[in-house]
């Protein structure tokens, strides 16, 4: 027995979780975030609302708020200092050291603002969730690919994989229960169950769709059985990416390509640009093995040139002449 769970421990931390396919998705999160601090401003993040007499609110856990730590009045502060972190964290830097301040960033960014829907929430989530994997990760870049020098297979190597592997697979269950969560919550709702709804979201006022592709839309969504199919259509998909949790691996990257669109697409109609970021790395850790990386020849070719210029200015040596000595 005790030899079996050994097997299934050195075969489960066989696998090098440190590649650029979580790198990838954690660049995409931050991203997100990044995108709603550029082009909103603090008095429109963090303004005040029914019930909230001060913003932001920096009581119980929300005290430990990157916004508490600046003057109430100064929360310009706050952003520029959550801006830096984010470039930094997208840049692949250092995963051991920014994936804490990542999630710092997320959860602060949560619990501060009044603006904040599903995609912060779900970042917040999932940066909390990559703890256990960034810091494991002693990589410099999280585009870096390591050898099998480095890979080893000492006990405290194979722990950290078995560490960075296990929260994968959390990842995995809380991806999968958004979808599942999202598809059943549709279910209870009138307008899902009768297939009318997205003709009320594309004709909503402030996220409906945009006015270049109205002569495209409305037909459709005029149309009852059009409608209701499209509507209900979104149901089963949602569904669809729940089973991609004990779907055979050859076809999440099908998968993978499928949601990608259908975000890309609430993006396009709907406006959702950093709800849309938010999922797609989301996706990448739920339906790209973690193990595998994804082949991204020009970012590598950055790095690389990135790593033998520094280098080569910590090596190399100043080549002086020598002054002649006069009497």
């Amino acid at each position: 027995m005790v030899e079996r769970l050994g097997t299934h421990f050195r075969n489960f931390a066989s696998a090098d979780p440190w590649t650029n396919a979580y790198g990838l998705a954690r660049t995409l999160l931050a991203v997100g975030t990044l995108l709603t601090f550029l082009f909103n401003s603090s008095a429109g993040l963090f303004r005040e609302a029914v019930g909230i007499d001060k913003m932001p609110p920096c009581d119980g856990l929300g005290s430990a708020s990157l916004f508490c730590q600046v003057p109430g009045d100064e929360l310009w502060i706050g952003r520029i200092a959550a801006v830096v972190i984010l470039l930094v964290v997208a840049s692949g830097w250092r995963p051991r050291v920014t994936g804490v301040l990542h999630w710092w960033v997320s959860f602060s960014f949560m619990t501060s603002s009044i603006l904040v829907d599903g995609g912060e929430q779900i970042t917040a989530v999932l940066t909390f969730l990559l703890l256990p994997i960034t810091l494991t990760d002693a990589r410099k870049w999280h585009w870096s690919t390591r050898s099998t020098e480095e890979m080893g297979a000492s006990t405290w190597e194979m722990s950290k994989r078995f560490l960075a592997m296990s929260a994968w697979i959390v990842i995995r269950l809380q991806v999968a229960g958004i979808y599942l969560h999202a598809a059943i919550g549709k279910m209870a709702v009138d307008e899902w169950a009768n297939g009318t709804v997205l003709y009320y979201w594309f004709t909503h006022p402030s996220f409906g769709a945009p006015i270049w592709l109205e002569p495209v839309v409305m037909p459709l969504v005029s149309n009852g059985v059009i409608v209701s199919l499209l509507t209900w259509s979104v149901i089963l998909f949602e569904l669809t990416l729940f089973t991609g949790l004990v779907m055979a691996k050859h076809w999440w990257g099908k998968l993978l390509v499928a949601g990608v669109l259908f975000h890309t697409a609430i993006a396009v109609f709907h406006g959702l640009i950093t709800f849309m970021f938010a999922m797609l790395g989301a996706l990448v850790l739920f339906l790209r093995p973690i193990y595998v990386p994804f082949d991204l020849p020009e970012v590598q070719a950055v790095v690389e040139w990135i790593r033998s210029a520094i280098r080569t200015e910590e090596t190399e040596e100043l080549d002086l002449p020598e002054v002649s000595k006069t009497a």
